[in-house]
């Protein structure tokens, strides 16, 4: 059932963004889309509840349980970023709204939006072992707990490996291709 609603809330994410930047852009109904893009959180809560039944009710912790709690980490760290970055490009698409700027690619402004995007990740991770620290708390000696903590190892293993790649971008900066060198013409005059 979990993974099941798992599905559904990552479905029901892009329904109502789909929405949401439809309803504003070619509808030009701002409140309403602003409510349906408000309603996305709604999605992790009630996911978030059925997790917390699906294990009141005595349910085994399983993998699907460390999945629910890794996908809520990760929709609340870059759930609002995700929809800034489709916001920006339907409003180039749908409303003649210049083309938005992508990410830097070279150098310490490469690195300072990969250090973001990690601090994003490790956020994702914290929200994810809180949610497994719980309901590990909430089922006690009752249970096996033991896949809840191996999700937990692994929100930290991402969050650590995303940190090396940021801390790469750091050390080794990726450069700016030199320009190509122009050629110097000779004019060689028919006159001599």
């Amino acid at each position: 059932m979990i993974v099941a609603l798992i599905i559904a809330c990552e479905v029901g994410f892009w329904v109502l963004l789909a929405l949401g930047l439809a309803v504003r852009y070619l509808l030009k109904w701002r409140r309403t889309s602003v409510v349906l893009l408000l309603c996305e959180p709604v999605l992790e809560l009630v996911l978030f509840i059925a997790t917390a039944i699906d294990l009141k009710n005595g349910a085994e912790p399983g993998w699907e349980h460390g999945l629910a709690a890794l996908y809520i980490g990760y929709t609340v760290a870059y759930g609002h970023y995700t929809i800034r970055w489709l916001d920006g490009h339907a409003a180039h698409r749908l409303a003649g709204a210049p083309k938005p700027v992508g990410p830097p690619r070279y150098g310490m402004p490469r690195a300072r939006h990969e250090g973001r995007l990690w601090l994003r990740t490790l956020l994702a991770a914290a929200i994810a072992c809180m949610l497994l620290q719980g309901a590990v708390w909430y089922i006690g000696d009752e249970g096996d707990i033991s896949s809840l903590r191996s999700f937990q190892w692994a929100a930290l293993r991402a969050a650590g490996i995303h940190g090396l790649v940021a801390l790469a971008y750091l050390i080794w900066p990726k450069k700016e291709p030199a320009e190509p060198a122009q050629e110097h013409r000779v004019t060689v005059s028919k006159n001599g």
